[in-house]
């Protein structure tokens, strides 16, 4: 019995038919290959629950696969449908036409998502046309008054339009940009009149008039369509590239010390641990502290920020309720598709979250004409600025953009006398009528010293 039991072959590791090796073999021949073109992702579970979720999950309308069918957007469908039927009017192309094309590129538009897309090809088709349909009608009755129709349920109501638009900058609600391009032919769209037209500059004026970004057309000028992968990417580009700095690698202090702190507030993922610690600079207060005055600065470059003679110049910014959500998947496209050098908006929310830690920041970035603060409370906006800070990913201190400014403001604060200098302006010299009041102190404290001098003199004349 025992000699039987020894002959036996443990099957589920020599036998090849068995069911494990087999659904083993099915799933490893059944792996797709990783796209190159993947651009949109689900954002990071390590930041959902430190942002607010209507930060990245549309709240109105889905846009692309991932959000489709949800109980919430439903209500949204029909409007969307109509606004495919007003779109293929305006085009006098057919429905046909349509689908056919983007069947043909279904694969690359399938590779474009991080996830595998659970749909028939019929229902991706569908929904790729509805949504792109769309978007794309969104776009011209934007730039085009006159194709509003008053009893649009979008632009006749400003509340639904309030709600609409930020759903359309989400990370997970979009779809891949050259899908708008293929579909947007300005030759067959009837419009009120001969401009020429082209998704990229429809979407410019959207996006520039709804996000309150200045004039950007040198910018625009280099954008080709070809080059961008979504609504989140484009507005990412719309944003010129920060201007170079000089970079003393190697020549950057050791972060040890009393004046080098580690970057607490900044994520430091799990794999830097070991390396230098991370300096950072003091707060917005602590630098008024040490004598460091602020300016807005001239550039509409908002990476611009600079240390000079003492003054801090940032750029003007304006934060509101929607803050949150443009930056916040700014940063998140950025860090899961962009190099480490072209991390500009991470590196931007990084030095707002060093010089923000406190409601007092907010207040003194507003009393300086820096911060328009539209959420109305100091609270809140250093609250958001929190919020936005903890997605922020610095690997390498040295090619963070800002490391040089940190330097500079460093190197100030340690200087003694600037401390000195500070507290006697802040606290004696801050107004007209304080100013006043030490020069007659010191006046009189001089006069008494003089007068005692004179008694001294005086005194001893008179002994001998």
């Amino acid at each position: 019995m025992a000699d039987g039991s020894n002959d036996q072959v443990p099957h589920d590791i020599e036998n090849p038919r068995t069911p494990l090796l087999t659904s083993m073999r099915s799933m490893l021949y059944n792996l797709s290959p990783l796209s190159s073109s993947c651009c949109i992702c689900r954002f990071p579970k390590r930041l959902q629950r430190r942002v607010s979720e209507m930060a990245y999950t549309p709240q109105v309308v889905s846009i692309g696969p991932l959000h489709h069918g949800k109980e919430g957007l439903k209500p949204m469908e029909e409007l969307k449908n109509r606004y495919l039927q007003d779109f293929i009017v305006r085009t006098n192309l057919s429905l046909e036409h349509y689908t056919n094309k983007i069947r043909g590129r279904e694969a690359e538009l399938r590779g474009c998502y991080a996830e595998s897309i659970p749909f028939t090809s019929d229902e991706f088709v569908r929904i790729v046309l509805v949504d792109a349909a769309f978007v794309i009608e969104v776009l011209l009755r934007y730039h085009f008054h006159e194709l509003q129709d008053e009893n649009d349920r979008i632009f006749k109501k400003p509340r639904m339009f309030e709600d609409v638009w930020p759903d359309m900058r989400m990370l997970e609600n979009q779809l891949p940009f050259f899908i708008l391009h293929d579909l947007f032919d300005p030759e067959r769209i009837q419009i009120p009149s001969n401009e020429k037209l082209s998704i990229i500059n429809l979407s410019y004026t959207f996006f520039r008039a709804l996000m309150n970004i200045e004039e950007l057309e040198d910018t625009l000028e280099t954008i080709s369509s070809s080059t961008v992968e979504h609504f989140v990417d484009f507005v990412r580009k719309l944003y010129p590239p920060p201007p170079k700095v000089a970079r003393a690698r190697g020549q950057l202090k050791s972060p040890t010390g009393a004046s080098m702190r580690q970057l607490s507030s900044l994520e430091v993922p799990q794999g830097a641990r070991g390396q230098p610690e991370i300096p950072t600079t003091p707060s917005m207060t602590e630098l008024y502290r040490a004598g460091v005055k602020f300016k807005v600065g001239s550039g509409k470059n908002m990476f611009d920020i600079r240390f000079r003679d003492g003054t801090l110049e940032i750029p003007k910014l304006t934060i509101s309720d929607q803050t949150e959500v443009n930056f916040t998947n700014l940063l998140v496209f950025e860090q899961s598709q962009c190099k480490e050098t072209e991390n500009y908006i991470n590196d931007y929310v990084g030095i707002l979250n060093i010089l923000v830690n406190t409601p007092e920041d907010v207040s003194l970035l507003v009393k300086n004409g820096i911060l328009v603060n539209k959420l109305g409370d100091s609270k809140k906006g250093c609250t958001m600025v929190k919020n936005m800070g903890d997605g922020v990913n610095i690997v390498d201190y040295n090619k963070f953009h800002f490391a040089p400014l940190c330097e500079k403001l460093n190197e100030h604060c340690r200087k003694s006398r600037h401390k000195w200098q500070a507290i006697l302006r802040q606290n004696y010299f801050n107004t007209p009528c304080k100013t006043i009041s030490v020069i007659a102190a010191a006046c009189i404290i001089l006069f008494t010293f003089i007068q005692t001098v004179c008694s001294i003199i005086s005194v001893r004349s008179h002994s001998h």
